[in-house]
């Protein structure tokens, strides 16, 4: 029977997805990316060397590894082109890539719209990273939108890029901007097609193919963290898209029954980019220093990411949505040198105390976290490699997380490379 294994960010994004699913990319038969599109940042560290990656999933780095881009994701041919350029500037030639004929594709007038839906919202502006993702989505759901398999039928991409423009140069018109000419976005898209082509496929088949196949090892990669999930997020403040587990069946074109096994990915404190409701929030000089050691900066807009403690609130909610059977506790050496770390245990909402997210940004921002304080430590932790070598303070940290989120620590990083991850339970090396 196949392996299967499904890496989900927790909290805001940005929880170190890539380093965890590098780590098991090294040892899957295939990596897939079930939503999300290019506005997702994942910085893969090995050999001491920093890859920055936004569509194209973790597996890229191993020759052996068959990488897909889901249906469920919004690809920008442009951006994927740029990013493969990137790798091969690097070294990075010997790859199995492969693109869903499903997914829905990201055009020159999304990333128009989305910078000027932004602008009209004023300070209530969502934060996107404007890459076109939210208007890609929307067409797609309003059924005008254009497909990476049209890419390989010209006359049929022509007839559906025509019906689109019809609808969006009257959309970018009445808002005072520029529109598309169509014969040359189809001119230009032709072009891109002779790049791609050859890695548009149907790859709800071939997912299906390796999950059929005795003793293969196929890894589910998702973009952003569940609080930016549309459906159970911080609404509106959210990606336009689902990263949960449950999203992998529809986005990777695959039965439930294979979704078995999830790792959260949470940062032993949290981030934030963009705007919204962040109930932990510090804006004082332990946040200040916790965003510089942990280099914490956008990996696609390079903005500086807001920092707040540890929200178990968080922590137990997106558990429960995504079904997790392990944490993956990120950049626990950031908070080496504190005295005192906090973590928020329950929220006061006027005057009650709360162990859940509200529905509502106007609720959330209402919210005051309700802290338990843990003693901190001094050590360096960055060259450690088992558990017990821990600081005892340390170690009581990563236990007191267990604990006020129901979830087992599965394995814990101190740094940026590959190697710098210690595997908490031994059971995790079975994939």
């Amino acid at each position: 029977m196949s392996e299967t294994l499904v890496v989900v960010g927790s909290q805001w994004g940005d929880e170190g997805k890539g380093k965890i699913t590098d780590y098991f990319a090294t040892r899957a038969d295939m990596v897939v990316r079930y939503q999300g599109g290019n506005n997702a940042g994942h910085t893969v560290v090995f050999g001491g060397n920093k890859y920055s990656l936004q569509s194209i999933p973790s597996g890229i780095f191993n020759p052996k590894t068959v990488n897909v881009m889901g249906n469920g994701m919004v690809v920008n041919p442009v951006s994927v082109i740029a990013e493969l350029e990137k790798l091969h500037d690097r070294g990075i030639t010997d790859y199995q890539l492969f693109i869903s004929t499903r997914a829905a594709m990201v055009m020159p007038w999304h990333s128009v719209l989305d910078g000027a839906y932004e602008a009209g919202l004023g300070n209530a502006l969502i934060g996107t990273t404007k890459k076109g993702i939210g208007p890609a989505y929307s067409d797609k759901y309003s059924r005008i939108g254009l497909r990476m398999g049209d890419l390989l039928e010209p006359d049929y991409f022509r007839e559906r890029l025509d019906a689109a423009l019809a609808v969006k140069n009257r959309e970018l018109e009445m808002l005072g901007l520029p529109t598309f000419d169509p014969q040359q976005v189809f001119d230009q898209y032709m072009e891109l097609a002779k790049v791609l082509g050859p890695m548009i496929t149907d790859t709800s088949r071939m997912v299906n193919d390796a999950l059929n196949t005795p003793d293969k090892r196929v890894l589910f990669e998702g973009a952003q963290g569940m609080m930016l999930c549309i459906e159970h997020g911080t609404y509106p403040y959210v990606t336009s898209s689902s990263p949960s587990a449950s999203s992998v069946p529809v986005g990777a074109g695959i039965a439930p029954k294979w979704v078995r096994n999830a790792i959260g990915v949470a940062k032993a404190y949290c981030t934030r980019v963009g705007s919204g409701p962040f109930p932990t929030e510090l804006f004082d000089e332990i946040g200040d220093g916790i965003r510089e050691r942990g280099h914490e900066y956008g990996t696609v807009t390079g903005r500086p990411r807001r920092i707040g403690w540890f929200d178990a609130v968080v922590g137990r909610y997106t558990a429960e949505l995504g079904g997790l059977s392990h944490w993956a506790v990120m950049l626990l050496d950031v908070l080496s040198g504190l005295d005192t770390i906090k973590i928020c245990v329950a929220y006061d909402l006027d005057g009650k105390q709360i162990q859940s997210p509200p529905s509502t940004i106007a609720s959330l921002a209402r919210c005051k976290p309700v802290y338990i304080e843990m003693p901190g430590w001094t050590e360096d932790i960055t060259g450690i490699k088992e558990f017990d070598k821990l600081p005892e303070n340390a170690k009581a940290y990563v236990r007191k997380l267990e604990e006020v989120t129901g979830v087992p620590v599965g394995m814990i990083s101190v740094g940026p490379d590959r190697e710098q991850t210690i595997i908490v339970d031994p059971e995790l090396n079975n994939f």
